[in-house]
């Protein structure tokens, strides 16, 4: 495992750092590695999200096309009551 060392941070951000790790109850390292982890997506990352694209796609091509207006709440809950 890589490590990684930052230099000249600055101050209000790393005291921003050390509140977010009280509250998540983590060490400033962690804290650190959780931020990356959510905010740089890795390349497995990316193909996960191509792949969520593609069925998202494939499923809106899926569904009907509705044309025109909506029916109205009240025609709605009558229609429901009919049945």
């Amino acid at each position: 495992m890589a490590t990684l060392y930052v230099e000249n941070v600055p101050d209000e951000l790393y005291d921003t750092l050390r509140e977010r790790a009280k509250l998540h109850r983590r060490s400033i390292t962690a804290e650190v590695l959780a931020l990356l982890e959510n905010n740089v997506p890795t390349e497995n990352e990316f193909k996960r999200r191509a792949d969520l694209l593609r069925k998202l796609d494939r499923l809106s091509a899926s569904m009907k096309r509705v044309r025109g207006e909506f029916p109205s709440a009240q025609e709605m809950v009558r229609e429901d009551r009919s049945r």
